[in-house]
């Protein structure tokens, strides 16, 4: 069974960082492309980057390249996600989840998540 847990959310100042982390278990993740997913108040579920099995290939949303960086560590099974620059759009559950489409989620399994909110 895929479990994917989220952790490192928080209440954080516009411009500041946050890194969020996600231990994932009951698969081979070395074998596995990884996303992030948000989803702000009230709206539905946005893509935010993924990243392939080895890690060598990497795809962020135009929201936040260049403020978010994905990255993950094969030998401890996770994900981490790191969020420079805050902005309050950046509000919002955020989700890993098992898989791997560039520029969608493709409704792979996915965690309980992380909760990011940016104040101004």
């Amino acid at each position: 069974e895929v479990q994917l847990v989220e952790s490192g959310g928080a209440l954080v100042q516009a411009g500041g960082s946050l890194t969020l982390s996600c231990a994932a278990s009951g698969f081979t993740f070395n074998y596995a492309g990884m996303a992030w997913v948000r989803q702000a108040p009230g709206k539905g579920l946005e893509w935010v980057s993924c990243i392939s099995s080895g890690g060598r290939e990497t795809y962020y949303a135009d929201s936040v390249k260049g403020r978010f960086t994905i990255s993950r560590d094969n030998a401890k099974n996770t994900l981490y996600l790191q969020l420079n620059s805050l902005k309050t759009e950046d509000t919002g559950m955020y989700y890993c989840a098992k898989d791997f489409y560039i520029g969608k989620y493709g409704g792979g399994p996915r965690g309980q998540g992380t909760q990011v909110t940016v104040s101004s």
